[in-house]
């Protein structure tokens, strides 16, 4: 850690969307957490996230910018905030079904995961998270 933050800071699906196109719904702590993490090339997101982005386009429950089709849309989320998208790996799959992360979302499990394994901390409203020990959420 330097400066009191990980090398990566983690962003849960939410987040992404927030700064994409509602930053108003964001925290002072969570735009704060974004733009160091942006400034310092250190933001980093779950790939799950772009599965759960992917399901709320094709369920209706996000609506599509015109310009953009869902891959366009996601990747100028990864370019604009010139995110690190981390792969589910073995260590990280195990963790998540572990037993120790009580969530019911199994995205969410895993990119609570994602941020144990990275010893990262995770920027989140999801309260549930905010309540796992090891974890370390900004919201």
């Amino acid at each position: 850690m330097k400066n009191g933050w990980a090398m990566l800071i983690i962003c849960d699906t939410h987040i992404l969307l927030f700064w994409a196109d509602r930053r108003e719904r964001l925290t002072i702590a969570a735009q704060q957490a974004v733009e160091h993490g942006l400034a310092g090339g250190k933001l980093a997101c779950a790939a799950i996230s772009f599965w759960e982005i992917a399901l709320l386009f094709r369920k209706n429950r996000l609506l599509l910018p015109a310009q953009h089709t869902p891959a366009s849309y996601m990747e100028d989320i990864v370019t604009s905030l010139e995110l690190q998208v981390i792969s589910i790996t073995p260590a990280i799959a195990a963790l998540a079904e572990s037993g120790i992360i009580p969530h019911g979302d199994p995205s969410d499990r895993l990119i609570a995961a994602t941020a144990i394994a990275h010893q990262a901390p995770l920027i989140t409203a999801d309260e549930k998270l905010h309540a796992l020990p090891g974890l370390r959420c900004i919201w």
